[in-house]
């Protein structure tokens, strides 16, 4: 086992994954993830985007192969290291919103905070921040059930950046917005990610959202088939062609 370049904060190696049906979910993929980068995963639907994701962050367990996160084994982790891990460095944005029924926005906006034990009014102020970031500030007292699914999608969004994770992962996370509401919502995003020093992995279908990133790696049938590198903003002439990858 050889431990990853130091300058990745995300490094995996020939993963392979399998679902239970038995069918392929990913055979052979290996990217590494600089620190503050974005990462646009891209690939139509059953292309391997979820399931990538589930194994850098640690929620599910590769069948083979290997995931590092600052130079450190994360797939040789039992099940609650890994959950700590997720809890204390790493954020997550399903493509629906899921939140706690029983407490209001700004109370799901900060339960990642206090469950690092961060106190309640600090994890408050935090929380109120990110909603008002998010344009659902005036809602912060609402239970999930007043709110309209674009409006849970913003509070679950202010959920994963008000801790500051090392590593964000966001699956889809603007899926339910309009489209309209979908470029300021990514815009919030990226540039709460790049202020913070953020690495973001952003799992996505649609070529607008990818072009947000700072890379693109592209799946298909499970398997990395390029990686788009953007040129520097304000320099599109300098950028790195698309190339294949071996994997």
């Amino acid at each position: 086992m050889v431990a990853p370049p130091d300058n990745d904060v995300l490094w995996a190696r020939a993963l392979h994954y399998t679902h239970k049906d038995g069918s392929p979910a990913l055979s052979g993929v290996s990217l590494g993830v600089g620190q503050g980068e974005i990462l646009a995963v891209a690939g139509p639907s059953g292309s391997g985007k979820t399931t990538l994701l589930r194994c850098l962050s640690g929620m599910v367990r590769v069948r083979e192969g290997e995931v590092w996160f600052n130079s450190a084994p994360v797939h040789t982790l039992g099940a609650l290291a890994r959950e700590r891990l997720r809890r204390d460095r790493f954020g997550w944005i399903d493509p629906a919103p899921v939140l706690v029924p029983e407490l209001n926005a700004w109370e799901n906006t900060a339960l990642p905070l206090m469950l690092r034990g961060t106190g309640r009014r600090r994890a408050k102020v935090a929380a109120l921040e990110w909603l008002e970031r998010l344009d659902v500030g005036e809602l912060a007292r609402k239970r999930p059930h007043q709110l309209r699914q674009a409006e849970r999608q913003r509070v679950c969004i202010a959920r994963a950046l008000a801790p500051a994770p090392t590593v964000l992962f966001a699956d889809e996370p603007t899926a339910p917005l309009h489209r309209a509401d979908r470029a300021h919502v990514l815009r919030t995003l990226t540039t709460a990610a790049r202020s913070h020093g953020i690495t973001v992995l952003l799992a996505t279908h649609d070529a607008q959202t990818a072009a947000l990133a700072d890379r693109t790696v592209a799946l298909q049938d499970g398997r990395c088939v390029k990686t788009v590198q953007l040129p520097p903003a304000g320099d599109a002439t300098e950028g790195r062609a698309a190339c294949s990858l071996s994997v």
